[in-house]
């Protein structure tokens, strides 16, 4: 079954009560990391439910994780660009 890049959707699930945290997905991107994750780390993530378009894992609610946005400035923009430049030429 195919899905509209709108139906792909991943939801993080938890609360203050428990120390898990629940993450539905029926992205496919999504899925093959999580599923490398319970492949190399078993005792900390766990695919608890299988469907033929989606999957539901459970982790650590410690393991969600919220990013400040990275800054750059002006001259490290510009070395970042020279060195993808140079990356793409070789």
């Amino acid at each position: 079954m195919k899905l509209s890049k709108y139906e792909m959707e991943t939801i993080v699930n938890y609360n203050a009560d428990d120390q898990k945290a629940t993450v539905y997905t029926r992205d496919k991107s999504v899925m093959r990391r999580l599923d490398t994750l319970v492949i190399e780390f078993p005792e900390i993530y766990r695919c608890i439910k299988v469907s033929d378009i989606d999957k539901t894992y459970e982790m650590p609610k410690s393991y969600v994780s919220y990013r400040r946005p990275r800054r750059l400035t002006e001259e490290q923009r510009k070395n970042a660009m020279e060195r993808a430049r140079k990356l793409r030429q070789k």
